[in-house]
Formats: structure tokens, sequence, C-alpha cells
């Protein structure tokens, strides 16, 4: 089992392995988000989006960018930790950051062949399902754990 540390990997330095890597039996599966509170409901995701491939990557939202989509008072742990946490989920291959308001430039440049979002999204709305459908690849929205939320365990949080 590889250490955490060599899971944490550039986003230029993953476009390199995973070229050299792939082969027509080696998916890579991607999705991408803040992971600001890792819970339940995020580990479920993660699993299941595992399962569509041989290789998981997550692509987190840096720090300036988690803050722009959820307003100053985000993310709640900064970019190293969430990464150090992500990296240590034994169904996360590789985990690498975006500093852009979505992933699309990111994802033209890893080429995953599965490409994954949460429940709330509709294929055809994810960020670089055209990209990943044009290359064959699969688009793919994924169920939730209900009662499971960053944003509902935040509330809890404020409110006891």
């Amino acid at each position: 089992m590889r250490s955490r540390k060599s899971k944490i990997i550039s986003p230029e330095s993953l476009a390199r392995k995973l070229a050299r890597r792939r082969t027509k039996s080696d998916k890579v599966v991607f999705t991408n988000g803040c992971f600001d509170l890792i819970h339940k409901g995020h580990v479920s995701y993660l699993e299941a989006a595992r399962r569509l491939g041989e290789t998981l990557v997550v692509a987190l939202n840096t720090d300036a960018s988690v803050r722009r989509s959820k307003g100053p008072a985000r993310p709640l742990n900064p970019l190293a930790d969430r990464l150090e946490v992500m990296a240590a989920l034994e169904a996360v291959d590789y985990v690498t950051w975006f500093s852009a308001d979505t992933p699309l430039a990111l994802i033209q440049k890893l080429n995953p062949d599965v490409l994954v979002k949460g429940g709330d999204w509709k294929p055809d709305q994810i960020v670089g399902s055209e990209h990943v459908l044009a290359r064959g690849g699969l688009v793919k929205s994924l169920s939730f754990v209900q009662g499971r939320s960053t944003t509902g365990l935040i509330r809890r949080a404020r409110n006891s």
C-alpha cells in the first residue's frame, strides 16, 4: 500500500504519470470537489466512483477556489490538510488540485476515461462531460447518501 504522501501529486506530474500508465484495461476515474469535511456520504461516493475503474483521481479546489464558490467562511480546512485526508482514503489512488472555478482545464489535461459527480449533477451538466464523451468515455452522476452533507454538518455544529 502506498503512503498517503505519495498519492498527492501536482496536476502536471499526474498528467505525465497517467499518460505513462494508461492501458486499455486501466480506466482512470476522475471526480472533484471541495471535500472540506469528510463524512460517510463522501466515503460511500468515493468507493462507488472507484468501482468504475482501476484508478481514482480526486481533484480538490484550492482554498481561493472554495471561497469563490462557497463563500468567505470556507474552507474550514486548508488545502494541505484536505489533500492529506483525501489521500488517506483507501479508495483514492491520486489527489491533486485546481485553482480555477471549474476543473475543465485539468480534465482536459488528464483525459480521464470516466467522469463522476454527486447526485445533484445531471450528467450533461457535469463540467468536462463533453470532453470525456468525445473521447469515448463515460460520465455518471452517483447517488447521495441521504442526510449526509458538509453543509448539514456545519449547520448542526453552529447550532449546538
